[in-house]
């Protein structure tokens, strides 16, 4: 059974630097702190491939661990990867801003980067995607697709700028449309997600929008069963079928990585909370499901377009 606290002989086998040739900068060797797994297929497996791609491009040494959920592991990882050299370290999720306010002046050679967090001191950064019109689009696509006139998100929690932009675009759409929301309370409890998602679909929502990365595949999959629809969250999640995920709300990290470890290369990564939109080319929808039809896709990425050039979305 594969340790989540990581074999970091594992790591270096999987993602060393063959080279000893480095891209001139700042840039050292890059971890990667992930509360659960990178094999979710979801957003685990986006900030390892955002970890491939630093790889790939800086030709520099990264490492990776598993299960980091609490402040006293992740001083243990922190203080591994500094022995190792590490610069640079993602802490994938929102848990890690608090962490590394923490223990970052204790580190001061290290830049700690985490997500939708609040980013206290000098050395630390919070990445945060803006992602009410990502909501805001697949709100559209999902009213313009439901025949019942109701959709519905199911989302982890209450903050999540997503859920009020689906709202929002679903009703700019279709004014008769009907919004069901139900909260799961938690990003992975895919149990609690399923029954409410049975409820849905027992009151008449033929579109759902599971917003929840560990929870969305099988919602999925379950709303596959019933023959209703999707919008897909994070991933491009058409390969889960075609006839079911109209299209899905990409957040790319693995793109955010990059142009991260780039800024921190050349001495630019600013400190504190920085937000990403549709304009910084990591946010997008993903592939259309053959149902939608042509002339509503072309108006959506016209309307993109519109956004990425105004800021302003669709009344």
């Amino acid at each position: 059974m594969f340790n989540r606290f990581g074999i970091m002989l594992l790591c270096l086998l999987l993602l060393g630097a063959c080279g000893e040739t480095k891209t001139p900068g700042k840039l050292q060797k890059v971890g990667l702190l992930v509360p659960e797994t990178i094999n979710d297929q979801v957003w685990g497996t986006k900030g390892y491939k955002g970890m491939l791609k630093i790889q790939s491009k800086f030709n520099v040494d990264v490492f990776y661990k598993e299960g980091m959920n609490s402040q006293a592991v992740v001083e243990r990882a922190v203080e591994e990867f500094e022995q190792k050299g590490v610069n640079l370290i993602f802490g994938h999720g929102s848990e890690y801003a608090e962490y590394f306010n923490n223990i970052s002046k204790n580190h001061p050679k290290i830049h700690f980067v985490s997500f939708n967090g609040d980013a206290k001191t000098s050395n630390t950064t919070s990445l945060n995607f803006k992602a009410h019109a990502m909501g805001f689009f697949g709100g559209m696509i999902a009213a313009h697709m439901s025949k019942t006139n109701k959709v519905g998100v199911l989302a982890a929690y209450e903050w999540q700028p997503e859920i009020e932009g689906f709202y929002q675009g679903a009703l700019a759409e279709n004014k008769k449309t009907s919004v069901s929301i139900e909260y799961v309370g938690n990003w992975d409890d895919s149990t609690r997600a399923t029954q409410l998602a049975h409820q849905m679909l027992e009151n008449g929502v033929d579109v759902v929008y599971p917003a929840g990365d560990g929870f969305n595949v099988p919602v999925i999959e379950q709303v596959k069963e019933k023959g209703s629809y999707v919008i897909g969250y994070v991933s491009d999640q058409s390969d889960l079928g075609e006839s079911t995920v109209l299209t899905s709300t990409l957040q790319q990290v693995d793109t955010l990585y990059e142009k991260v470890a780039a800024q921190y290369n050349d001495g630019k990564l600013k400190s504190g909370n920085l937000s990403f939109d549709f304009q910084d080319n990591v946010i997008s929808l993903g592939k259309f499901s053959p149902l939608v039809p042509k002339d509503f896709i072309e108006n959506m990425n016209k309307q993109i377009n519109q956004y990425k050039k105004t800021g302003k979305l669709p009344k």
